[in-house]
């Protein structure tokens, strides 16, 4: 039982921590479920490619562990964030760490378990290592695989690179796995004792990622509060009779020379959606940060469901005409997943925070 606590424990507390200090709580529990699982999926994916790896090739097991698996088992992981980068389901920086996280906890957990069935768990020092190291190390790599990508995204979408949503996630996971490979392959090859370098990885790495977090959050913080001053001065100009002579008002009039007059009309009033929703999500933001859970009501998904049909009714090509009149950021793509997850949410009052770790 102490090898278990030993082996398992510390990762988990290590997941669980972040999303304790998470203020906006943007991580649904389904998402954290979700990666959890895929995480376990991936370590059992882990361990039949490695052994199949083994008798296929005659490989032995130092050249597995220092060369290999590293690659193996940190391209898994990286298969784990694509699929929620692509759908856009990560909203900020500590949204991806804690995914990050969570994926590695899930496979640590099943890796452990499997060293667990098949090795001599009185052995105290190993479970250390294990459960202090690399258990710590598999959360810390999925993390930054997770960050960087995550960076990596929101820097295309600000310098305008248009990608398909699936190759633009597996494009951005290369360099956090290429660092993950490196980082998985020294802690391998033990070029100092597995309980030293279990000390350095429990001290060093979460430091690394604690730090990402609160810059993060920072960043969020100020998004929100500048973003939501922006929108309102936006939606006020739009709605106001000097819109027409505009930047942004004589742009949507030129539109009417190329789209019949319907379709322009439907550009205008999806301009104008888009502001109130952005709005309506950086206050469930600021109200979440503030311990709250604000409810839907039917009004709001009345405005999601029109949305979706203005969409519709534009159609693709109006839509890309329509994108140089979007004057918020990636960020607020984004939204439209928060008050779409909220609409199928109970209401709940979220326990009052604890105060966050500074770096």
């Amino acid at each position: 039982m102490l090898a278990v606590l030993v082996a398992l424990l510390p990762v988990v507390a290590f997941l669980a921590a972040l999303v304790l200090f998470d203020s906006f709580k943007l991580v649904p529990t389904s998402y954290l479920a979700r990666a959890l699982v895929s995480g376990a999926v991936a370590a059992l994916a882990a361990i039949l490619l490695n052994g199949w790896i083994v008798d296929a090739t005659g490989l032995s097991t130092r050249t597995l562990f220092r060369y290999v698996s590293p690659v193996s088992e940190e391209v898994l992981k990286a298969l784990c964030v694509i699929v929620p980068l692509a759908r856009r389901q990560i909203g900020f920086l500590v949204d991806a760490a804690i995914v990050g996280v969570a994926v590695g906890t899930g496979f640590a957990v099943i890796e452990n378990v499997d060293y667990l069935m098949q090795l001599d768990s009185g052995r105290l020092w190993l479970w250390v290592a294990r459960g202090f190291g690399t258990a710590i190390l598999h959360a810390t790599t999925a993390a930054i695989i997770a960050v960087t990508a995550k960076t990596l995204l929101d820097r295309s979408a600000d310098r305008g690179v248009a990608r398909r949503a699936g190759l633009g996630a597996l494009l951005a996971t290369l360099p956090g796995v290429s660092v993950a490979v490196l980082l998985h392959s020294l802690f391998n090859h033990t070029l100092v004792s597995p309980l030293l370098a279990a000390g350095i990885l429990i001290v060093g790495l979460p430091l690394i990622v604690i730090y990402v977090f609160s810059r993060s959050e920072r960043a969020t913080r100020e998004w929100v509060s500048e973003g939501m001053d922006l929108d309102v001065e936006l939606l006020a100009l739009v709605r106001s009779s000097h819109f027409g002579g505009t930047r942004l008002g004589r742009y949507l009039e030129e539109l009417t020379t190329r789209f019949p007059g319907p379709v322009v009309a439907d550009m205008f009033c999806l301009l104008q959606l888009d502001l109130e929703l952005a709005i309506r999500a950086k206050g469930m933001l600021m109200a979440r940060e503030a311990g709250l859970s604000v409810p839907m009501d039917d009004a709001l998904r009345a405005r999601l469901a029109e949305r979706e049909y203005l969409e519709k009714a534009i159609g693709r090509t109006g839509l890309i005409a329509l994108r140089p009149l979007q004057v918020t950021s990636d960020f607020d793509h984004w939204h439209r997943h928060l008050l779409e997850h909220q609409a199928r949410a109970r209401p709940q009052i979220l326990p009052n925070r604890p105060k966050k770790p500074t770096i």
